[in-house]
Protein backbone atom coordinates (compact mmCIF):
# COMPACT_ATOMS: atom_id res chain seq x y z
CA UNK A 1 0.00 0.00 0.00
CA UNK A 2 1.60 3.24 -1.14
CA UNK A 3 0.33 6.23 1.61
CA UNK A 4 -1.26 9.38 0.13
CA UNK A 5 2.60 11.78 0.61
CA UNK A 6 4.36 9.39 -1.47
CA UNK A 7 1.17 9.58 -3.74
CA UNK A 8 1.05 12.89 -4.07
CA UNK A 9 4.85 13.07 -4.61
CA UNK A 10 4.89 10.94 -7.30
CA UNK A 11 1.96 13.13 -8.67
CA UNK A 12 4.27 16.09 -8.63
CA UNK A 13 7.16 15.01 -10.64
CA UNK A 14 5.03 13.83 -13.43
CA UNK A 15 3.39 16.85 -13.76
CA UNK A 16 6.45 18.61 -13.46
CA UNK A 17 7.89 16.18 -16.44
CA UNK A 18 5.36 17.61 -18.62
CA UNK A 19 5.67 20.84 -17.75
CA UNK A 20 9.29 21.08 -18.58
CA UNK A 21 8.63 19.32 -22.31
CA UNK A 22 5.88 21.90 -22.47
CA UNK A 23 7.63 25.09 -21.31
CA UNK A 24 10.16 25.48 -24.19
CA UNK A 25 7.55 25.05 -26.90
CA UNK A 26 7.11 27.68 -29.79
CA UNK A 27 3.50 29.27 -29.98
CA UNK A 28 3.05 27.76 -32.90
CA UNK A 29 3.48 23.98 -31.57
CA UNK A 30 0.59 24.57 -29.20
CA UNK A 31 -2.03 23.89 -32.35
CA UNK A 32 -0.02 20.96 -33.76
CA UNK A 33 -2.64 17.44 -33.70
CA UNK A 34 -2.14 15.71 -31.50
CA UNK A 35 -2.71 11.45 -32.04
CA UNK A 36 -6.00 11.69 -30.36
CA UNK A 37 -8.67 12.63 -32.96
CA UNK A 38 -9.53 16.40 -32.61
CA UNK A 39 -7.12 17.55 -29.76
CA UNK A 40 -3.86 20.02 -30.38
CA UNK A 41 -1.80 20.29 -27.78
CA UNK A 42 -3.32 23.22 -26.57
CA UNK A 43 -6.62 20.50 -25.46
CA UNK A 44 -4.39 18.03 -24.08
CA UNK A 45 -3.12 20.88 -21.78
CA UNK A 46 -6.72 22.76 -21.47
CA UNK A 47 -8.25 19.25 -20.26
CA UNK A 48 -5.34 18.03 -17.64
CA UNK A 49 -6.22 21.80 -16.33
CA UNK A 50 -10.05 21.63 -16.45
CA UNK A 51 -9.90 18.47 -14.51
CA UNK A 52 -7.02 19.30 -12.24
CA UNK A 53 -8.73 22.43 -11.24
CA UNK A 54 -12.52 20.60 -11.11
CA UNK A 55 -10.74 17.68 -8.88
CA UNK A 56 -10.21 20.53 -6.46
CA UNK A 57 -13.28 22.14 -6.16
CA UNK A 58 -14.74 18.40 -5.60
CA UNK A 59 -12.06 18.62 -2.27
CA UNK A 60 -12.65 22.26 -1.06
CA UNK A 61 -16.40 23.62 -2.67
CA UNK A 62 -18.90 20.57 -2.40
CA UNK A 63 -21.27 23.09 -3.20
CA UNK A 64 -19.35 24.28 -6.38
CA UNK A 65 -18.66 20.85 -7.70
CA UNK A 66 -22.20 19.98 -7.62
CA UNK A 67 -23.28 22.31 -10.22
CA UNK A 68 -20.42 21.47 -11.96
CA UNK A 69 -21.96 18.11 -11.88
CA UNK A 70 -25.11 19.16 -13.06
CA UNK A 71 -24.08 20.71 -16.05
CA UNK A 72 -22.37 17.28 -16.97
CA UNK A 73 -25.42 15.56 -16.73
CA UNK A 74 -27.12 18.16 -19.12
CA UNK A 75 -24.45 17.24 -21.71
CA UNK A 76 -22.87 14.20 -20.75
CA UNK A 77 -21.66 13.36 -24.68
CA UNK A 78 -20.06 16.91 -25.05
CA UNK A 79 -19.44 18.00 -21.30
CA UNK A 80 -15.77 16.86 -21.68
CA UNK A 81 -14.92 18.84 -24.73
CA UNK A 82 -16.58 22.01 -24.35
CA UNK A 83 -15.81 22.51 -20.69
CA UNK A 84 -12.21 22.56 -21.09
CA UNK A 85 -12.48 24.90 -24.48
CA UNK A 86 -12.08 27.71 -23.05
CA UNK A 87 -8.50 27.20 -21.51
CA UNK A 88 -7.44 25.92 -24.94
CA UNK A 89 -7.86 28.72 -26.22
CA UNK A 90 -6.10 31.10 -24.07
CA UNK A 91 -2.47 31.74 -25.18
CA UNK A 92 -0.16 28.87 -24.46
CA UNK A 93 1.73 31.12 -21.62
CA UNK A 94 -1.27 31.72 -19.80
CA UNK A 95 -2.52 27.96 -20.66
CA UNK A 96 0.57 26.78 -18.91
CA UNK A 97 0.42 28.74 -16.35
CA UNK A 98 -3.01 27.85 -15.59
CA UNK A 99 -2.52 24.30 -15.60
CA UNK A 100 0.43 24.93 -13.25
CA UNK A 101 -1.58 26.94 -10.70
CA UNK A 102 -4.26 24.15 -10.66
CA UNK A 103 -2.24 20.94 -10.34
CA UNK A 104 -0.42 22.71 -7.29
CA UNK A 105 -3.00 23.37 -5.80
CA UNK A 106 -4.34 20.53 -6.46
CA UNK A 107 -1.89 18.46 -4.67
CA UNK A 108 -1.32 20.58 -1.56
CA UNK A 109 -5.08 20.10 -1.07
CA UNK A 110 -4.93 16.25 -1.61
CA UNK A 111 -2.07 16.25 0.92
CA UNK A 112 -4.24 18.10 3.71
CA UNK A 113 -7.05 15.93 3.09
CA UNK A 114 -7.90 13.90 6.50
CA UNK A 115 -7.82 10.51 6.26
CA UNK A 116 -11.05 8.82 5.30
CA UNK A 117 -12.19 11.39 3.08
CA UNK A 118 -14.05 10.66 -0.24
CA UNK A 119 -13.91 13.04 -3.19
CA UNK A 120 -17.15 13.37 -5.49
CA UNK A 121 -16.47 13.06 -9.22
CA UNK A 122 -18.13 12.78 -12.40
CA UNK A 123 -18.43 8.87 -11.64
CA UNK A 124 -18.54 7.11 -7.74
CA UNK A 125 -16.60 9.10 -4.67
CA UNK A 126 -13.19 8.18 -4.55
CA UNK A 127 -10.48 7.93 -1.93
CA UNK A 128 -7.93 10.37 -1.87
CA UNK A 129 -5.30 7.96 -2.93
CA UNK A 130 -7.48 6.92 -5.83
CA UNK A 131 -7.77 10.22 -7.00
CA UNK A 132 -4.11 11.19 -6.63
CA UNK A 133 -3.44 7.84 -9.05
CA UNK A 134 -6.21 8.83 -11.55
CA UNK A 135 -4.57 12.15 -11.88
CA UNK A 136 -1.43 10.75 -12.59
CA UNK A 137 -2.75 8.50 -14.69
CA UNK A 138 -4.19 10.87 -16.59
CA UNK A 139 -1.24 13.43 -16.69
CA UNK A 140 1.20 10.41 -17.93
CA UNK A 141 -1.45 9.93 -20.73
CA UNK A 142 -1.86 12.86 -22.34
CA UNK A 143 1.93 13.75 -21.83
CA UNK A 144 2.42 10.92 -23.92
CA UNK A 145 0.11 12.24 -26.61
CA UNK A 146 1.97 15.19 -26.31
CA UNK A 147 5.48 13.62 -26.54
CA UNK A 148 4.01 11.38 -29.47
CA UNK A 149 3.11 14.57 -31.43
CA UNK A 150 6.77 16.10 -30.37
CA UNK A 151 8.56 13.07 -31.89
CA UNK A 152 10.15 12.68 -27.89
CA UNK A 153 10.65 9.28 -26.19
CA UNK A 154 10.01 9.88 -22.49
CA UNK A 155 12.00 8.03 -20.25
CA UNK A 156 9.82 5.03 -18.37
CA UNK A 157 10.03 5.49 -13.83
CA UNK A 158 8.72 3.61 -10.98
CA UNK A 159 5.28 5.86 -11.26
CA UNK A 160 4.17 3.33 -14.18
CA UNK A 161 3.17 0.86 -11.25
CA UNK A 162 0.19 3.63 -10.07
CA UNK A 163 -1.15 3.49 -13.81
CA UNK A 164 -0.91 -0.60 -13.63
CA UNK A 165 -3.06 -0.79 -10.48
CA UNK A 166 -5.56 1.67 -11.65
CA UNK A 167 -5.35 -0.75 -14.91
CA UNK A 168 -6.45 -3.83 -12.61
CA UNK A 169 -9.02 -1.74 -10.50
CA UNK A 170 -10.23 -0.51 -13.87
CA UNK A 171 -10.81 -3.85 -15.43
CA UNK A 172 -14.65 -4.41 -15.06
CA UNK A 173 -15.35 -0.70 -15.91
CA UNK A 174 -13.69 -1.53 -19.17
CA UNK A 175 -16.50 -4.17 -19.84
CA UNK A 176 -18.98 -1.79 -18.48
CA UNK A 177 -17.70 1.26 -20.82
CA UNK A 178 -18.61 -1.10 -24.14
CA UNK A 179 -22.41 -2.69 -22.59
CA UNK A 180 -20.35 -6.06 -21.79
CA UNK A 181 -20.40 -8.35 -19.61
CA UNK A 182 -18.00 -8.25 -16.90
CA UNK A 183 -15.82 -11.87 -17.43
CA UNK A 184 -15.65 -13.83 -13.98
CA UNK A 185 -12.12 -15.02 -14.49
CA UNK A 186 -9.70 -12.83 -12.91
CA UNK A 187 -5.90 -11.63 -14.61
CA UNK A 188 -2.93 -10.71 -13.43
CA UNK A 189 -0.34 -9.52 -15.04
CA UNK A 190 3.67 -9.73 -14.68
CA UNK A 191 5.35 -7.09 -16.18
CA UNK A 192 9.18 -5.87 -16.21
CA UNK A 193 9.64 -2.86 -14.50
CA UNK A 194 11.74 0.19 -15.77
CA UNK A 195 14.60 -0.63 -13.29
CA UNK A 196 14.83 -4.31 -14.94
CA UNK A 197 12.83 -5.68 -12.12
CA UNK A 198 9.02 -7.73 -12.18
CA UNK A 199 6.16 -6.19 -10.97
CA UNK A 200 3.61 -8.64 -10.10
CA UNK A 201 0.08 -7.62 -9.46
CA UNK A 202 -3.59 -9.47 -9.17
CA UNK A 203 -4.78 -12.66 -7.96
CA UNK A 204 -1.72 -15.05 -8.12
CA UNK A 205 -4.29 -18.24 -8.46
CA UNK A 206 -5.37 -16.50 -12.17
CA UNK A 207 -4.57 -18.88 -14.81
CA UNK A 208 -4.99 -15.78 -17.05
CA UNK A 209 -1.66 -13.57 -17.22
CA UNK A 210 -0.28 -10.53 -19.40
CA UNK A 211 3.28 -10.50 -19.78
CA UNK A 212 6.04 -8.18 -21.27
CA UNK A 213 7.04 -4.37 -20.70
CA UNK A 214 5.53 -2.11 -17.91
CA UNK A 215 5.63 0.59 -20.28
CA UNK A 216 4.02 -0.86 -23.32
CA UNK A 217 1.41 -2.22 -21.16
CA UNK A 218 0.51 1.10 -20.01
CA UNK A 219 0.06 2.26 -23.31
CA UNK A 220 -2.00 -0.23 -24.21
CA UNK A 221 -4.41 -0.14 -21.37
CA UNK A 222 -4.81 3.78 -21.49
CA UNK A 223 -4.97 3.24 -25.32
CA UNK A 224 -2.52 5.48 -26.32
CA UNK A 225 -0.96 2.01 -28.82
CA UNK A 226 -2.31 -0.84 -30.44
CA UNK A 227 -1.44 -3.82 -29.04
CA UNK A 228 -0.11 -5.28 -31.88
CA UNK A 229 2.48 -2.69 -31.81
CA UNK A 230 4.10 -3.96 -28.32
CA UNK A 231 5.49 -7.58 -27.77
CA UNK A 232 2.89 -8.03 -25.02
CA UNK A 233 1.79 -11.76 -24.46
CA UNK A 234 -1.54 -12.76 -23.10
CA UNK A 235 -2.08 -15.97 -21.67
CA UNK A 236 -5.72 -17.36 -21.83
CA UNK A 237 -8.78 -15.62 -23.35
CA UNK A 238 -9.74 -13.42 -20.47
CA UNK A 239 -6.33 -11.94 -20.16
CA UNK A 240 -6.63 -11.48 -24.49
CA UNK A 241 -9.96 -9.70 -24.68
CA UNK A 242 -8.71 -7.27 -21.70
CA UNK A 243 -5.68 -6.37 -24.16
CA UNK A 244 -8.96 -5.37 -26.63
CA UNK A 245 -10.83 -3.58 -24.73
CA UNK A 246 -9.37 -2.47 -21.42
CA UNK A 247 -9.42 1.39 -20.33
CA UNK A 248 -7.80 3.36 -17.20
CA UNK A 249 -9.81 6.28 -17.36
CA UNK A 250 -13.90 7.12 -17.16
CA UNK A 251 -15.92 7.89 -20.00
CA UNK A 252 -15.74 5.82 -23.47
CA UNK A 253 -12.97 4.06 -24.89
CA UNK A 254 -12.72 6.50 -27.65
CA UNK A 255 -11.89 6.15 -31.37
CA UNK A 256 -8.49 4.78 -30.53
CA UNK A 257 -5.10 4.25 -32.00
CA UNK A 258 -4.43 2.08 -35.35
CA UNK A 259 -2.06 -0.61 -35.60
CA UNK A 260 1.12 0.10 -37.35
CA UNK A 261 0.46 4.30 -36.31
CA UNK A 262 3.57 3.94 -33.94
CA UNK A 263 6.87 1.67 -34.71
CA UNK A 264 6.20 -1.37 -33.15
CA UNK A 265 9.34 -2.36 -30.89
CA UNK A 266 8.78 -6.03 -31.55
CA UNK A 267 6.35 -8.13 -33.44
CA UNK A 268 3.21 -9.35 -31.28
CA UNK A 269 2.42 -12.43 -30.33
CA UNK A 270 -0.23 -14.49 -32.32
CA UNK A 271 -2.49 -14.23 -28.85
CA UNK A 272 -1.84 -10.85 -28.52
CA UNK A 273 -1.76 -9.32 -32.04
CA UNK A 274 -5.28 -9.04 -34.51
CA UNK A 275 -6.60 -6.55 -31.81
CA UNK A 276 -8.46 -3.33 -31.54
CA UNK A 277 -7.10 -0.31 -31.25
CA UNK A 278 -7.01 1.86 -28.00
CA UNK A 279 -8.46 5.08 -27.78
CA UNK A 280 -7.98 8.42 -26.42
CA UNK A 281 -8.78 9.25 -22.98
CA UNK A 282 -12.38 10.43 -23.46
CA UNK A 283 -13.56 11.06 -19.62
CA UNK A 284 -11.25 12.35 -16.56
Amino acid sequence: MVDTATLVEDLRAEQEDLAALLAGLATADWSRPTPAPGWSIADQVAHLAFFDRSALTALTDPDGFAKMLEAALADPEGYVDTAAAPLAGLPPQALLDEWRESSAALRSALAAAPAGTRVPWFGPPMSVPSKATARLMETWAHGQDVADTLGTTRQPTGRLRHIVHIALRARPYSYFARGLPTPEEAVRVELTRPDGGLWRMGPDEAADVVRGDAEEFCLVLTRRRHVADTALTAEGPAAQEWLRVGQTYAGGPGEGRRPGQFPARSAATPEAGGQNPGGRDAGA
